[in-house]
């Protein structure tokens, strides 16, 4: 369960991927929203996250959203603070289909009760999003 839980995290880390201002261009909103997700992530914002994640959600091609809720319920009240941190990342829109985006990012994500953190992951993670309307939300989610 420990995994799982870090693996959202993770997920949410993903949103560090950085992004500023550009509505009309599709790469600067893909990456606003995955600096959204990491935002909301490490501020404990439920509501926030499950708004960012599409209907269809699907986690390792099993788990839906009432899981990552569960899951992040769980981690938020396990943990004080929440931090994610993206070691490497790169986000693109797909070329062939401009409605998909992607991030592949190594995330570190970090756990505690205090200033020290209590427990800490590695994840090398993959997130597909769909565009709808103008808002990027997240599909799919995979994680190693």
């Amino acid at each position: 369960m420990p995994t799982r839980i870090f693996a959202l995290a993770f997920l949410m880390f993903c949103a560090l991927l950085s992004g500023c201002g550009g509505k009309n261009d599709p790469q600067v909103a893909l990456e606003a929203a995955v600096q959204q997700l990491q935002d909301n992530l490490e501020a404990k914002q439920n509501s926030a996250v499950l708004d960012q994640l599409h209907p269809q959600f699907s986690a390792q091609g099993e788990f839906d959203r009432e899981w990552a809720q569960r899951t992040m319920l769980l981690l938020f009240m396990r943990h004080k603070n929440v931090k994610v941190l993206a070691l490497s990342k790169n986000s693109f829109v797909d070329a062939t289909y401009s409605e998909k985006g992607h991030t592949e990012a190594q995330v570190a994500v970090a756990g505690a009760e205090g200033l020290i953190p209590d427990s800490a992951r590695h994840y090398s993670v993959k997130m597909e999003w769909w565009l709808e309307g103008d808002e990027w939300q997240l599909a799919r989610l995979s994680w190693e």
